[in-house]
This record gives structure tokens, sequence and C-alpha cells, in this order.
């Protein structure tokens, strides 16, 4: 029973800081402004969660590109100190290699989540009419991975179907995750 509830608050815990550096890694990868002075208390938020881990992480690795190398790898550092702590807390059953592999899963785990979380905020936001600049980044973040579906679903009765397309194939996704990562540990 100790277990299970010290396992729940660390996937709690981790799961949300290694979802913000996700976030994070992502809004910029969009260019989405996130100081304080572009009005985005989302951006505002990630970086308040994430600042302590990112940005000494920032100093001795750089970006590639577009892309954030900092916030991944605080995320997947999340992710391992997370499942070394669980295999400590096992009593160190099984092998030590199992961690880091786990922590690749959990990573691709989180992101997916997140994509889900943000298709279901986009659809239910897409009912109303609001102007908030939270719907603005939502919008901004779920985009791109609609448009191709959109080029290949047509509206259906003026209904846009597209963010339930997106969430079954994300749905299936983590299924394949699921299936991979039972077969690498298997393997090992």
């Amino acid at each position: 029973m100790l277990y299970q509830i010290v396992s729940l608050l660390l996937e709690v815990v981790t799961g949300f800081l290694s979802g913000a550096c996700l976030l994070r890694l992502y809004m910029q990868y969009q260019r989405i402004p996130m100081s304080a002075r572009s009005g985005n208390p989302l951006g505002r938020l990630v970086f308040a969660l994430t600042d302590w881990i990112v940005l000494p992480l920032r100093r001795v690795l750089p970006s590639v590109g577009a892309l954030d190398t900092a916030s991944l790898v605080a995320a997947y550092l999340l992710q391992l100190a997370e499942f070394g702590l669980l295999w400590l807390l096992a009593g160190a059953a099984g092998g030590l290699f199992a961690v880091p592999i786990l922590a690749g899963f959990g990573v691709l785990r989180m992101a997916i989540s997140g994509m889900t979380g943000m298709v279901i905020v986009y659809a239910v936001l897409s009912w109303v009419a609001t102007q908030s600049v939270v719907a603005d980044v939502i919008e901004r973040l779920v985009a791109p991975p609609l448009v191709p579906i959109r080029r290949v679903l047509p509206l259906v009765g003026g209904v846009d179907l597209s963010p339930l397309a997106l969430l079954v194939i994300l749905q299936i996704a983590a299924i394949v995750l699921g299936h991979l990562q039972a077969a690498a540990l298997m393997a090992f």
C-alpha cells in the first residue's frame, strides 16, 4: 500500500513537472511568446515550474535549431528520477538497465498524454465563444497536428471532426507505445 501511495505521488509530481518541460519545449518550437510582457499566463506558469531545471541545463546544452534540448533533457531527467526512485523503493528488483528505458518511454507517454489533454481542451473551448489568451495559445499548439487531418477529413454537416480523429490517432499511438515498452523490457 505504501509503495502505491508513493508511486502515485511521484507520478503526479514528476508528470506535472516533466509535462511542463515538454510544454515549454513545444511552445518554444511553435514560437509562442511566453514572457510576462506577452500576457500569456500559461507561458508564465510553464516558466515558473521549469526554470529551476531548464536554465542550469541550458548552460551546458545548446538548442539545436528550434529544438530546446534543455527542456527535453529536463523532462527525461525527471522521468529518470521517478523510475529510479520507484526501482529503489521496490527493493532494486530487476535490472537497473530498465530504468533509463522506462524514462524514455515515460517522456513519450507524457507527450502523447499532453497532446491528448490539449486537444480535449481545444475541443471544449471551440464549443464556446471565448476570447482568452489561453484559448488562443491552445489553438496555436493544437493546430499543427490538425492541419494534415483537415486536408484528408472534410467537414461533416459543417462539423470539424479533426480533433476527434486526432484523439483516435493519439490513443492508437499510446497503445503502440505500451506494446513497444513491454517488448523492450521483455527483450532484456
